[in-house]
């Protein structure tokens, strides 16, 4: 069994830094820049917990993909001195096109204002585009950045970690233990804990999400990420939270991310914006 501890440190403006130079004042390049048969449970099903767990966290992304579109909760919570500081998100994503769409909610203290609009994030392989993103921005306009280029390929930098990228990470999945089944809003779960590697996740990833994963290989400070997963009955991942750990001015920060999945078989409509409607010029930095 894997145990991951951080200790709190420096205050709430480490806090504060990745709220708002990850959501409001990010620019490109800037974060700081013979698998198991199984078994059948009867119904014609394979049964998860019977599978091994490398091999079955491996096929986790893979299995999104064929099941197609999912509607997506997401949280971020980061740790520093003591201070909290949680960015929600609610969306769509299509797993076969790597085609999502969130809408992110900032706390009050991390916009900096009252009454701040909820971002508008589109995900999509090697970019994230965002609207209602912060100072400068004409409210007609998208913000694209390409994660590639991101010290974190935008695991963190969105306020949300893209849910192909968050189970493209348990294919570097190592140190697995089974914790037990229980249930997950009326589903049953297997949960599984373990640590990933984003160096061998990026090498195991899918071509669309290589990019990304390998720039957050090179950018975290430790490259293990410690994780809970939780699958159904059909090995579809339903809940995984990944634990970050990275470098800012001062101590290290801790990031907490959340990925919830539901309503599999959604159609999911995303159209990335037309480039005469992503912005070009200057962001202010509130």
């Amino acid at each position: 069994m894997v145990v991951q501890q951080y200790r709190d440190g420096g205050g709430a403006r480490a806090v504060r830094a990745l709220a708002v130079a990850g959501v409001i004042a990010v620019t490109a390049g800037c974060f700081g820049g013979d698998a198991g048969s199984g078994a059948s449970d009867g119904s014609g099903r394979r049964s998860v917990a019977a599978d091994r767990p490398l091999d079955l966290l491996g096929q986790a992304a893979d299995v999104l993909v064929e099941a197609g579109g999912a509607e997506t909760r997401t949280s971020m919570e980061t740790a520093a001195g003591g201070t909290r500081v949680t960015i929600r998100g609610q969306g769509a994503y299509d797993f076969r096109r790597q085609l999502g769409r969130l809408k992110v909610v900032l706390p009050e203290d991390a916009a900096g204002a009252d009454g701040h609009r909820p971002i508008t994030e589109l995900l999509a392989p090697g970019a994230l585009y965002m609207k209602n993103r912060g100072a400068g921005v004409p409210d007609d306009k998208w913000v694209r950045i390409d994660t590639t280029t991101l010290k974190d390929g935008n695991l963190l930098t969105g306020g949300a970690t893209d849910p192909m990228a968050a189970a493209e990470l348990l294919r570097g999945a190592a140190d697995v233990t089974y914790a037990g089944k229980s249930e997950l809003a009326g589903v049953t779960v297997h949960h599984y804990r373990g640590v990933a590697d984003l160096g061998r996740a990026a090498r195991a990833a899918s071509p669309q999400s290589r990019g990304a994963l390998s720039a957050a290989a090179k950018g975290f400070s430790k490259d293990a990420v410690p994780f809970d997963a939780y699958l159904d009955e059909d090995g579809r991942l339903r809940k995984v939270r990944h634990r970050f750990t990275f470098s800012s001015e001062g101590p290290e920060v801790s990031v907490v991310s959340t990925l919830l999945l539901y309503g599999f078989g959604l159609p999911v409509t995303v159209t990335l914006p037309d480039e005469d409607a992503i912005y070009t010029g200057e962001i202010r930095q509130g």
